[in-house]
């Protein structure tokens, strides 16, 4: 994440946020401002998300395009198929929240030192689920938590934030599980905020941010 030769708006105490279609080619949109759970609810309700590195002020994102998944077209490998009939994993939800994020912020990730989930982020996200507005998904083989993720739940869209693996296919089983429950249920829309390999594999697509912008408002 850079500052350099950016247009920036820099946040005051006022609960507010610029147009997202002000933001700079790569998607930085603001800095500044707090992650209070009335400041955070705001930026996803506009497709904005906090994303920042532990030494940097907070950086606030709307990349354009978005990769989301629509819930009905989450992608199960026959590998995955059989796992998920198998029966080794079973998923729960908000059963041990601060234990997701936790493990989201400490497992070695390939090509990233260190985490953008500082103490200040897990404070804003724990105070966002005793609020009710985040959940964690979490699964499990026998009694060992070895997957999950967690995000912000605005009803109708599940924007999430990260996720973890300490088996092979324990956050696919996850997502994918976590998709067709929400698929159930109505969700309209999983925002996964950026292109990753995985991401696609599970089905995950690129949209123009002004189409995700009108599913959140309804």
């Amino acid at each position: 994440m850079t500052l350099e030769n950016t247009p920036l708006h820099f946040l005051s105490r006022r609960l507010e946020f610029p147009p997202v279609d002000t933001a700079s080619e790569d998607g930085l949109l603001a800095v500044g401002g707090d992650l209070s759970p009335e400041r955070l609810l705001l930026a996803y309700k506009n497709g904005i998300f906090p994303w920042f590195n532990d030494d940097s002020l907070i950086l606030w994102w709307t990349p354009d395009p978005r990769m989301v998944l629509f819930p009905k077209k989450v992608k199960s490998s026959k590998s995955m198929r059989k796992i998920i009939r198998d029966g080794a994993f079973a998923l729960t939800q908000n059963t041990c929240f601060e234990q997701v994020i936790d493990h989201c912020a400490k497992i070695e990730r390939k090509g990233q030192d260190g985490t953008w989930i500082t103490p200040e982020m897990k404070t804003a996200y724990m105070n966002l689920y005793k609020k009710g507005h985040a959940k964690s998904f979490e699964v499990w083989e026998g009694d060992e938590l070895v997957g999950g993720l967690y995000g912000v739940d605005l009803g109708h869209v599940f924007c999430g934030e990260s996720m973890f693996s300490f088996k092979p296919n324990a956050s696919k089983f996850a997502f994918i599980k976590m998709a067709k429950e929400l698929d159930e249920k109505g969700y309209e829309l999983i925002d996964c905020q950026v292109h990753t390999d995985h991401l696609e594999s599970l089905g995950a697509e690129l949209i123009p941010r002004k189409e995700f912008v009108e599913i959140l408002k309804g």
